[in-house]
């Protein structure tokens, strides 16, 4: 009789795309992020443009993405920054940004981004304050202070 030895677990190693992947910024445009009838005194526009101009020019250092809603509507607008394959390697983590409005926002979110973002640069103190939690864990912190 063969006795199959317990499965150990091995450490996940990025490969291919994975371990080259940049920086992405995941920018809400939603209900209610982006919208100028919500934030008619902010120019969301502009903002994805300079966003967007910002990555062009960091020589694919990061990347810009839109999405459908991302969640925490109360706090839009949201972006979310996903950390590139070495920031991943590094410790980084997925950071959501909430209240992403204006212009020093916008170039606090593209300065960090194009240092490498999270598990590479460390975030400017003013982007810090605007870190918010991700829905599904805002969610499980209510639910335990029931």
């Amino acid at each position: 009789m063969t006795v199959n030895a317990p499965r150990q677990r091995s450490r996940t190693v990025a490969v291919g795309a994975a371990a080259s992947r940049p920086c992405t910024l995941v920018v809400c445009r939603g209900c209610c992020c982006g919208n100028p009838r919500k934030y008619p005194a902010d120019d969301h526009t502009w903002q994805l443009e300079r966003l967007r101009a910002g990555a062009e020019a960091s020589g694919g250092r990061f990347a810009v993405r839109t999405s459908d809603c991302l969640g925490p509507c109360d706090q839009a607008n949201v972006v979310v920054v996903q950390p590139s394959g070495a920031g991943r390697r590094g410790g980084g983590q997925v950071t959501w940004i909430g209240f992403a409005m204006g212009d020093d926002c916008t170039e606090e979110l593209i300065e960090w981004a194009a240092a490498g973002g999270p598990g590479i640069a460390q975030p400017s103190a003013t982007l810090e304050l605007q870190f918010v939690r991700p829905p599904r864990e805002a969610r499980a912190r209510a639910r335990a202070r029931r």
